[in-house]
């Protein structure tokens, strides 16, 4: 059995393939720091996390991808993969507000059983121009990854998040 919470938690499988991780993620929200399972209430994600690249390399690069797997409810997740936040060109030795925000962070607002919020990252082989999708609904982490040649993820992290009232599990 693998004690992955990636795994898990079916982000590896749902959203992304099996990867190694090699490189530091830090999420931070309202000054706490995220762990991989985390259950959060809407109004504790209504900002926009601290992203931190842990290097010392400034000539590093990172696109970061936020996405929600179980839009609109985990029984039924036909907006499956709905993008919430796309940023490029994310220094390493800095974090995502020194990056290019190409789609603007949208809150998560689960209207329907609890939702998984994942944020992928990958390393840029180089500083290239990446273009906004013309929609949220139905983004595809793994066909935006070989569209833009950016290899596999270097690290990923989730939390879990329901309506503020929330009750009941995943449905």
């Amino acid at each position: 059995m693998s004690r992955d919470p990636l795994v898990v938690g079916n982000i590896v499988g749902d959203v992304l393939d099996p990867f190694v991780r090699s490189a530091s993620l830090r999420v931070i929200y309202n000054g706490k720091e995220l762990t991989n399972g985390s259950e959060l209430k809407p109004s504790a994600v209504a900002n926009q996390p601290r992203v931190e690249m842990r290097g010392r390399d400034s000539r590093t690069y990172y696109t970061l991808v936020m996405v929600d797997p179980d839009s609109p409810s985990p029984s039924n997740p036909t907006k499956r993969e709905y993008l919430h936040w796309l940023v490029t060109d994310i220094p390493e030795t800095s974090n995502a507000t020194y990056g290019n925000e190409i789609v603007a962070y949208e809150s998560p607002r689960p209207t329907a059983g609890i939702h998984r919020f994942v944020f992928v990252v990958f390393r840029q082989s180089i500083r290239q121009t990446i273009y906004a999708p013309g929609w949220r609904p139905n983004f595809n982490t793994r066909d935006f990854a070989a569209a833009y040649s950016l290899g596999d993820p270097v690290a990923a992290m989730f939390f879990n998040c329901q309506r503020e009232n929330g009750c009941g599990g995943r449905r």
